[in-house]
């Protein structure tokens, strides 16, 4: 491959396109940290003047969003257990064994990726209620896994593609079983395929809103997104104590993406190259 004629100005460019996106979040940070007087001036300010940390006491004074924090916290890590439960054995079936309708399953998944969340709130709002799920931990968990789960076998069946099929006959041929097989030979050569899926679904589950919104009637189990909801109609105006409530919540966020974007990353690119 050649190299660019100007390298500087692909350099400009990107930077110039990295910076459009993180404006919002540079502008959320900023906010939390402007005196609540001076957010809403006519003449906006790029840099906070003087740097207050009154938002975020105000944030953090709110009675609720430790509660808040930790349902994010449970019903997070509720999806990323049950999608890895559900979607490794889903995905090492659609890769390695050969049935009817493996095809069918595998466009379905895709499928499923296309309609918009709103329109699975409602018939999920309708089978969890029949299944007393709504209001529940499960019920919100299960509700995020159906937009984690279609995600995960779709990166997860190309890294099992890639894997030696010759390693699982030696392992059968020495009297493992299938599960054993998926566990102790499989799963260890696609690590970073798992840890990708599982801090996207870590990702999605803590971001989740629509689902939180409407399977749950009160703050014992809704997630800090509905929190950040109320948050508005409570404090009307008050966007100050808004951004410092965005940016606290978004931090887990950052960290746990800071902690596996190297999987992440990687366990992406090598579904992407591979499938």
């Amino acid at each position: 491959m050649r190299p660019p004629r100007h390298p500087w100005l692909l350099t400009v460019i990107a930077t110039a396109i990295t910076a459009v996106f993180l404006l919002p979040v540079y502008w959320m940070v900023k906010t939390g940290l402007t005196r609540p007087d001076r957010v809403q001036t006519p003449d906006p300010q790029w840099v906070p003047s003087p740097v207050t940390g009154e938002n975020y006491s105000t944030a953090l004074g709110y009675e609720g969003l430790t509660r808040a924090l930790l349902n994010s916290l449970v019903i997070s890590c509720g999806v990323v257990a049950l999608t890895l439960l559900l979607g490794v054995p889903l995905a090492y079936a659609l890769a390695r064994i050969r049935m009817r309708g493996s095809g069918a399953m595998v466009l379905a998944l895709l499928v499923a990726q296309l309609p918009p969340a709103i329109v699975l709130a409602a018939p999920l709002f309708i089978l969890e209620r029949r299944a007393g799920l709504t209001d529940t931990y499960l019920g919100l968990i299960a509700a995020d896994t159906t937009l984690t789960l279609p995600f995960t076998v779709i990166v997860l069946r190309p890294v099992l593609r890639a894997v030696s099929p010759e390693l699982e006959e030696a392992a059968l041929v020495d009297g493992c079983g299938l599960p054993g097989v998926l566990l102790r030979v499989v799963l260890p050569l696609m690590v970073p395929g798992v840890v990708a899926a599982a801090g996207l679904s870590f990702l999605i589950g803590w971001g989740e809103f629509l689902f939180g919104l409407t399977l749950a009637d009160g703050p014992d189990v809704q997630p800090v997104t509905v929190l950040l909801n109320a948050f508005i109609g409570q404090h009307g105006a008050s966007w100050g104590a808004l951004m410092a409530t965005a940016t606290l919540i978004s931090i887990p966020v950052v960290c746990v993406f800071a902690v596996f974007q190297r999987f992440i990353v990687g366990g992406l690119t090598a579904g992407s190259v591979r499938g």
